[in-house]
This record gives structure tokens, sequence and C-alpha cells, in this order.
């Protein structure tokens, strides 16, 4: 009896074992069904998704039009900043960098919508951002030393700022930051913040950038920090920019008048009564270009009013990014970006000039009097009717 029922066991377990075989057979039969096709259908799959993305209007090409789309591509390869792989194209490497930065979207979702692995997205996107970085010095440059056009042709600017050569101010962008220091980023405003200090000519475009400073530095503390840098912010002499009052008015810098109305309507009820107020109205018709910038990059890249997921110095990188792709859209030109040495800088020995208390007085006094000059300069024909 025993016997036979260690028989039948054995059988029981042989029987199990082969039917367990046959259904791993069939699973593994299946699995190769599903995967042996599949390589070909998620290429094709994909290929389609960047097609409508940069070929089916502006509104579908991820805030940056083909064309600049395409150049920046070109300038990328053809500098060796970026290259194709065996998986991944240029194309396709640069679409899903500006894919995230432009709509914040997150890595495995984007991996989903291209049909790669979370690895894949974040590997290439790290690529792009490390070349894009390497176009700042081409992309954004100083201005030159010829008075704007925007100026030059416009009298009520010309010739009381001929000298000016562009704007400058502060941003506040969402950061994200370890607990034990967000209180150095908590802005004014609320939130944890990076106070990003730019410069603009008017014509749209950043001639300097510096970004990481914590949200609660002041303006003026910035800005010292960029002169001091050998690679900071230059001015030629004589030549200026226009700058909020929290900056304090310096070499280089004009602000406007402290305690005077500042945002005016010129020719209402409520127009400019001295020339102070007059002064105050055309710097802030300028400088508000500045404000126009600062909108356009939050309304391209929407990452930059959501909670980052990067850690900080990806953050800073990421900023210095933006206003790259921005100028390179505003004013791209690939004939000029692939000239000869591109990306050969010389070392540099210039030496920053500390001024004691006293110099730093004389010179605040010496461009408030040229501020004073102009004020009173315009005045005279705002008032004589020349400038209406």
């Amino acid at each position: 009896m025993d016997r036979n029922q260690d028989q039948n066991a054995i059988v029981g377990v042989v029987a199990s074992v082969l039917a367990f075989g046959a259904l791993w057979i069939k699973i593994l039969k299946i699995r190769k069904k599903i995967t042996s096709h599949p390589r070909v259908k998620l290429d094709y799959e994909r290929e389609n998704y960047i097609n409508s993305i940069l070929y089916r209007g502006d509104q579908h090409c991820i805030e940056i039009r083909p064309i600049a789309f395409f150049n920046l591509c070109d300038i990328l390869s053809r500098n060796n900043l970026l290259q194709s792989t065996k998986s991944v194209n240029i194309r396709e490497q640069v679409v899903i960098f500006l894919h995230i930065i432009g709509h914040n979207v997150r890595f495995r979702v984007i991996g989903s919508r291209y049909y790669r692995s979370t690895e894949t997205i974040h590997r290439y996107f790290r690529v792009v951002l490390r070349a894009i970085l390497k176009l700042y010095k081409v992309v954004i440059r100083l201005p030159d030393e010829s008075t704007p056009s925007e100026i030059r042709n416009n009298a009520r600017f010309y010739p009381y700022f001929k000298y000016c050569i562009g704007a400058l101010d502060g941003t506040y962008v969402r950061a994200s930051v370890p607990l034990s220091i967000q209180g150095r980023f908590r802005s004014r405003r609320g939130g944890t913040t990076q106070n990003v200090l730019d410069a603009i000519t008017f014509d749209l475009k950043f001639s300097y950038v510096l970004a990481g400073w914590e949200g609660s530095a002041h303006d003026s503390c910035i800005l010292n920090d960029t002169l001091s840098r050998p690679r900071g912010l230059r001015i030629s002499e004589g030549k200026y920019y226009l700058a909020d009052a929290g900056y304090g008015i310096r070499n280089g810098y004009i602000t406007s008048y402290r305690g005077v109305r500042y945002h005016l309507k010129e020719f209402s009820a409520q127009g400019p009564e001295n020339a102070k107020e007059l002064f105050n109205l055309r710097h802030s018709s300028l400088r508000i270009t500045i404000k126009h910038v600062f909108w356009i990059l939050k309304k391209r890249f929407r990452v930059l009013d959501t909670e980052p997921f990067w850690n900080f110095q990806t953050q800073v990188d990421i900023v210095l990014a933006y206003c790259i792709i921005h100028n390179h859209i505003i004013g791209v030109d690939p004939n000029d970006l692939l000239n000869q040495g591109l990306y050969e800088e010389p070392e540099s020995d210039l030496i920053i000039p500390t001024l004691t208390g006293r110099e730093e007085r004389e010179e605040a006094k010496e461009w408030s009097t040229k501020r004073d000059e102009i004020a009173q300069t315009m005045w005279t024909d705002y008032m004589a009717g020349n400038i209406r």
C-alpha cells in the first residue's frame, strides 16, 4: 500500500513538472512574439512623435521654432558639443531636453512618451545641458560701444541716453534647497528662490547673467559680487546701464531718483511735473525692456514658475541654459556662431581694483551729477516742446 502511494506521488510530481515546463515554454513563446517586432514599432512611434512636434506648426514646437531648433542642433554638432549615438541621435537628445525644461515634465513621463528608460532620459538631459552651457560665451555677449538703435532712433531717449548700453535688474526663480538653508533662500515675496542678476540690451538679449545667489540677498550685494569677478560684468568708460534704485547709483549704473514718482503716463493729467519725474518716466520706459525679457523667459520655460526637482547646482545651470537658448532664439545666426575659434578663450590677467569707502562716495556723487545733467537737459527740451 505504501509502495503504491509512493509511486503515485512520484507520478504526480513528474506530471506537475512537465505541466509547469510546458507552461513556461508557452510563456517564453508569447514573450518572444511580443518582443520580436516592437523594436521597430517603438522606433517608428518615437519618430512620429518627434516629427509631430517639429512639423505641425509653432504651437507644437516646445516653445522653439523649427528653424531655431535645427540651427541649435547644427551648432552643437559642428562644434563637437553633442554627438549622435547608436540609439539616440542629436535631434532626439535636444528635443528631449527642450521638452523637459519647456514644460516641466519629469524624466519618467518623458521616458514613456519617447519610449526610453528613465536612466536614458536622465543621461542625455545631462549631456545636452553641459553642451548648452558651453555656448554661453558665444551667445551671451557684452554690448558694443555704439548707441543702441532703440535709443538713437527715438527722440524721447536720444541724445539724453546716448551712452546707455542696456538695463540691469534681478529676478527671483523658484529654488529647491535643503531645509537647513531654506531661510537664506526665502525672498521677501515668499517661498525659496534664487536671486538672478541679469543685464540685457534693448534688442531683448541677455548680455550677462549671474545665477545662484540666495533669494534673501540684497541686489547691491550681488552687483558687488559680479564687479569683483575677473569675468564679471564689464562696462567701457563713460557707458552705463539703467538699474533699479536698489543697486545704488555708481560708476556705470544710473538708477532712478528715490522718493520720486516712477511709473507715470507722460501725457496724462498726472504726467511729469519736474525734471526728476520726467527722468524717472523715461528711465522706466527704457528699463521696462528687462521686465519684458523676464516675461518672455517665464512664458517660454514653464519650469521657472514651478518647484524644481533637480539638485541646486543643476538649478543654477538650467537658469543659464534658459538665457542661452533665449538669445539663440531671438537672434539666431549660425554663420556667425560657427566661425573659427568659438570656444578658445585666452586666460585673463585682469586685476579688479578695490575702492575705498571715500572713493565709492565720490564715484556715486559723480554719477549723480551726470544723472542731474541728463534730467535737466531733458526737462528743458520737454518744457520747450521739443520732444513731445
